[in-house]
């Protein structure tokens, strides 16, 4: 094990750009929004300055209206598509449209936690640009409390099955031609479909002609999807933030309306006809039908008890590895293609925060020894085969190496988030 942690370390300087990482070298070369909060985990370990010096880097290219983009392009790289000529972001560096699941408040809070009192400076100047983020979630994506999407890159599951009945309502019309890059590093049958694609990029000539005027995207885009991954990590976030303006000494009314706001929202995301949390299609009204490794994220967030127990215990059995990103039961599983099956390290830790916290520490513990098994059986890969632990996607990868350092590796110092309260 001390050789993974030593191999961990490495692919994070490796990835290192200087203040910030990229994911992995040639198939995502630029820096993405919580895949650098996970990196600023795994730098905790052994060299907080780094840390803070991520998230700040992250921060630097928060737009006037608050949103934070899913993708920083510090420097143009030919080789991903697509670049910032395609998206023609407004913000104050070179970026993407869109934002990514807001999990940096939680993991700020972590990093405080281990870092008093010097860390205070970093979240004092952190905490407005927080709560800017935060309200452009509610002004921009809130539906009743839910938070929705407007591109299924928002919520980080790319392709996952929760988007194929959207998806099949959209005509992707007027889109240039385009060469992906994505499949030249990766075998493409563990990517998204050039048909997901095409939509992708649809989705983004709205909002790059609207010069991402979000009532517009609101009004007039095809894609308006309630979903878990957004509402659980921004409702866990909100709590985290909490709790940082209470210790700054600023408490904030408006934070805990949104607690209030988002924890009668997530009902909306319950799905009695499989009784299980899952998408919102805001558009037609109708639930996705599919139980994701999302719809575990309830424990994170602090909500639904125990209702997910059931699918928990059923689809961890079905599986060598878990958590798949899709229920092996479901007719769209596919276990290598992207989030349509395959095991994500990071997704099983924040999945694990919430079964310790709502009192299912041993099967958290399950879970970060299954976790620790498929990273040594096939490596620091960007994901895993969860019937035989066989590495797919990208590899080295700065999120699977930070989540070893940080949470799974058997030598970690115990580098966790506070209770959420």
């Amino acid at each position: 094990m001390p050789d993974l942690d030593t191999r961990a370390r490495a692919i994070l300087a490796r990835n290192d750009r200087g203040g910030y990482t990229v994911p992995t070298a040639g198939l995502y070369p630029y820096q993405w929004n919580w895949d650098s909060v996970f990196a600023a985990m795994g730098f905790a370990e052994h060299d907080l300055p780094r840390a803070w010096a991520e998230i700040e880097t992250l921060f630097s290219g928060q737009w006037a209206n608050g949103m934070v983009p899913h993708i920083l392009f510090h420097k143009v790289d030919p080789s991903y598509f697509p670049g910032p000529d395609v998206w023609g972001g407004t913000g104050p560096l070179p970026s993407s449209g869109i934002s990514q699941p807001p999990i940096a408040a939680t993991f700020i809070r972590a990093l405080y936690e281990r870092d008093r009192p010097a860390g205070e400076a970093h979240v004092r100047a952190l905490v407005p640009k927080l709560c800017d983020w935060h309200r452009w979630f509610f002004d921009w994506r809130g539906e009743d409390g839910a938070i929705c999407v407007s591109h299924p890159w928002e919520t980080g599951r790319d392709n996952t099955p929760d988007w194929d009945a959207p998806f099949a309502a959209i005509q992707p019309e007027g889109i240039d031609d385009y060469a992906r890059r994505d499949t030249s590093h990766v075998a493409e049958d563990e990517r998204p479909r050039s048909y997901d694609y095409d939509r992708y990029l649809y989705l983004v000539k709205i909002g790059r002609e609207s010069r991402w005027d979000e009532a517009h995207i609101k009004s007039a885009s095809p894609f308006r999807v309630a979903d878990p991954t957004m509402t659980f990590t921004l409702l866990r976030a909100n709590r985290d933030l909490l709790a940082l303006c209470q210790a700054m000494g600023e408490p904030n009314c408006e934070i805990e309306s949104w607690i209030t706001a988002l924890a009668a929202g997530s009902e909306h995301l319950w799905n009695p006809d499989i009784g299980s949390y899952d998408c919102l299609d805001i558009r037609t009204g109708r639930h996705s039908g599919v139980i994701s490794n999302a719809s575990h994220l309830a424990w994170y967030a602090g909500v639904g008890g125990d209702r997910m127990l059931g699918h928990y215990d059923r689809i961890m059995g079905a599986v060598r590895f878990g958590m798949p990103s899709t229920d092996p039961g479901h007719h769209a599983y596919e276990p290598r293609r992207y989030w349509r099956g395959p095991v994500w390290a990071m997704m099983n830790w924040l999945i694990a925060i919430g079964l310790a916290e709502a009192g299912h520490a041993a099967r958290a513990e399950a879970l970060r020894r299954n976790t620790a098994d498929v990273i040594a059986t096939g490596g620091f890969a960007e994901y895993f085969d969860p019937r035989d632990g066989s590495p797919a996607g990208g590899r080295d990868f700065t999120w699977t190496a930070a989540t070893w350092l940080a949470w799974a590796s058997p030598t970690t110092k115990g580098i966790t988030c506070p209770a959420s309260s």
